[in-house]
């Protein structure tokens, strides 16, 4: 514990200047701890936790991926050159050339070249396969490019295996400070691999390029004035992760807002959620492309107030040519819940060789061809998968495994299990609930529901972002000819002819729906009764205010009587909530 040989009231800040233990509370959350003021000087926020047990996990499931990558890479280059050792001139201009997304080797290799000269073991020259670098893989290292108080470096210093340095940046001064006070408080383990930087976190990425293995954005609000330096900053094949908090921006509240940000218009649909994603994935994807880089997404939720992504970055210029292929424009019908996805691009092969042309529309015609309304449209948004269900799978066996080094697992096994049986190339969901609305009808069960899709021939999930919504590959025809055969059997009161439902029931089932009960129709975790949505842990759960804002009677809606009764205790001069863990979190 960083607090072992602290008994003292007065301690050290990193800058050697003196504290008074008795004006802070420690917060532990893991293996670290942090000193926090009870004025909100530094942002801390309680809720977070659950996004920073998650980004442990994949930093650990990505420390263990690549070294397998690496390994695998290295087998290759062995079974390629035999053995024999190349000359090293000859395999120079090999080792400038891309790896299309294979393994992370590019600036790795190039930054052992020094000391591989440098060496003069024979030993060493015959292990070298490349001519360039070493066999061994470096440790990564890993940019928190917005810091606060340094509670995450500080846990991924601690927690992780692996990991060689974790640079901390903020361009706030108090923040630098109280971030420097917690290293030190943490001891010899934080202190010989996490650095703190006052630093403006754009101009820091830029000037670092392809330096970092790991480059954590997690902002107060829109990451989009980042993201084209962060893209530059990650290593080849490294990892970046990315929380968006402007969710009322993303879902639809603010559209040309959204656009003006990240490129892509929202629809405030039943998977708004989703498609917040969605318009992420596809603005990270769009600043890579200029420099001749895309993204592999390999998990991406959204949690409590927020999403976050996790995409590994590569450098290829002819990959990158895939990328219309992997966005879409959607169209909602604004009558009922249909809705479209038009494809940006599209490929035509011919004698071994690739053509990329544009997507061929339009993909509806200008009234819904169920409704009879017309259609809203969004996008583009990311409509390739948005999970690699193998890391999925690596992460949830990770967490599981490690439960007690997590204090949001129930959380995030949660969420990870959820993820685990969502299809994996269906993009946004419907919602059940939503149908029954547009119709006027009682709902039937998601079981009988998805027994009716499953027994059409069709494939359905569940979905992370809703209880209620359900990915399907079905076409909406199909969706709309189960809704009236389940109507026919469950009778509705008759509605004025111009409704979207009314339209809808008109018409005559094509497909004659089977609701008998289907073996699939429930996942593995809810047969075994898994607990995959969970409520929030206490009253107030959401966002805090950000640093250096007053706290007032106004925020009693957002913080709650307690945390207000807390701070006017603490200011009137109470020092009796010192030793309590809980207030502060509260507080800031």
């Amino acid at each position: 514990m960083g607090a072992e040989n602290k008994t003292d009231e007065e301690k050290q800040n990193g800058d050697g200047t003196l504290f008074d233990l008795n004006d802070y509370t420690i917060i532990k959350e893991g293996d670290a701890e942090i000193l926090m003021h009870a004025k909100n000087e530094v942002f801390y926020n309680k809720t977070q936790v659950n996004n920073r047990d998650m980004s442990v996990a994949v930093l650990r499931t990505f420390i263990s991926q690549r070294k397998q990558e690496h390994e695998a890479m290295l087998t290759r280059r062995r079974t390629k050159a035999g053995n024999k050792v190349p000359d090293a001139k000859a395999e120079i201009p090999d080792d400038s050339g891309q790896h299309n997304g294979e393994s992370n080797d590019g600036s790795e290799v190039l930054e052992d070249a020094s000391h591989n000269e440098s060496c003069s073991k024979p030993e060493e020259e015959t292990k070298n396969l490349r001519g360039k670098g070493r066999e061994e893989l470096k440790p990564p290292r890993v940019l928190e490019a917005l810091s606060a108080s340094g509670l995450r470096a500080l846990r991924y210093a601690r927690e992780v295996e692996g990991i060689s340095q974790v640079v901390a940046l903020d361009n706030d001064k108090a923040s630098v400070e109280a971030c420097r006070r917690n290293i030190k408080f943490n001891g010899s383990v934080a202190c010989s691999k996490v650095e703190s930087h006052l630093a403006d976190a754009r101009v820091y990425m830029l000037t670092h390029s392809k330096e970092f293995d790991v480059v954590d954005l997690d902002p107060y609000g829109a990451p989009s004035v980042f993201l084209d330096s962060a893209v530059q900053s990650v290593a080849d094949g490294g990892m970046l992760m990315c929380t968006a908090t402007d969710m009322a921006v993303l879902c639809g509240g603010n559209g040309e807002v959204c656009y003006s940000k990240y490129g892509s218009y929202p629809l405030r649909g039943k998977y708004c959620h989703e498609m917040a994603l969605r318009i992420l994935l596809a603005s990270i994807e769009s600043h890579a492309n200029r420099y001749k880089r895309y993204i592999v997404p390999v998990l991406s939720v959204q949690m409590d107030f927020y999403v976050r992504v996790f995409v590994r970055i590569y450098t290829s210029a002819s990959d990158m040519k895939s990328t219309p292929l992997k966005l879409s424009y959607v169209y909602q019908c604004t009558g009922c819940d249909s809705f479209h996805l038009q494809p940006v691009g599209r490929t035509v092969s011919k004698n071994n060789s690739v053509r990329y042309l544009p997507g061929f529309g339009p993909a509806v015609s200008q009234e819904c061809s169920d409704c009879g309304k017309k259609f809203n449209m969004g996008g583009p948004i990311w409509s390739a998968p948005i999970h690699d269900q193998e890391w999925v799978a690596a992460i949830l066996a990770d967490v599981k495994s490690m439960k007690d080094r997590y204090p949001a697992y129930e959380r995030i096994s949660a969420v990870l299990t959820t993820v685990s049986e969502e299809l994996p190339d269906i993009p946004l969901f419907l919602s059940l609930h939503n149908l029954c609305a547009t119709l006027k009808c009682t709902s039937p069960s998601a079981v009988i529901f998805r027994s009716a899709v499953i027994n059409a021939g069709y494939r359905i999930s569940g979905t992370h972002v809703n209880p209620l919504g359900l990915k399907t590959d079905a076409p909406m025809d199909v969706i709309w000819d189960i809704m009236r055969c389940w109507i026919k059997n469950h009778p509705v009161k008759a509605q004025p002819s111009d409704q979207a439902g009314s339209v809808i029931l008109a018409k005559e089932p094509v497909l004659q729906a089977n609701f008998s009960r289907a073996v699939a129709s429930l996942s593995k975790a809810q047969a075994k009764k898994v607990a995959r949505f969970l409520p929030n842990p206490e009253r107030h759960w959401g966002p805090k205010l950000r640093a250096g804002r007053q706290i007032t009677s106004k925020h009693v809606s957002l913080l709650g009587p307690k945390a207000l009764n807390g701070i006017n205790n603490h200011e009137n001069g109470d020092g009796s909530n010192h030793e309590d863990v809980e207030e502060p979190a509260a507080k800031q």
